[in-house]
């Protein structure tokens, strides 16, 4: 894994995404493209990559419909 993507994984880990989601994600190069498009549009748009990735764990959840603070639980 590039540097690039592993930082934008950490700081979606960093925002409770679960690790079987991100690992789905970054096993599939086509939901990875789009995650890292989403992410350079962010920044470019002038957020944060916290703001950034906060965003998108925010789209994540709402997607899945997964409820961040369920999901904190079941990874204890």
């Amino acid at each position: 894994m590039d540097v690039v993507r592993l930082n934008i994984y950490e700081r979606l880990r960093d925002f409770k995404v679960p690790t079987a989601v991100l690992d789905s994600i970054f096993s599939d190069e086509k939901d990875l493209a789009v995650l890292e498009d989403a992410f350079n549009a962010l920044l470019n748009d002038g957020f944060r990559e916290d703001e950034a990735a906060e965003e998108i764990s925010k789209m994540i959840f709402k997607e899945l419909d997964i409820d961040p603070a369920q999901s904190l639980s079941e990874e204890k």
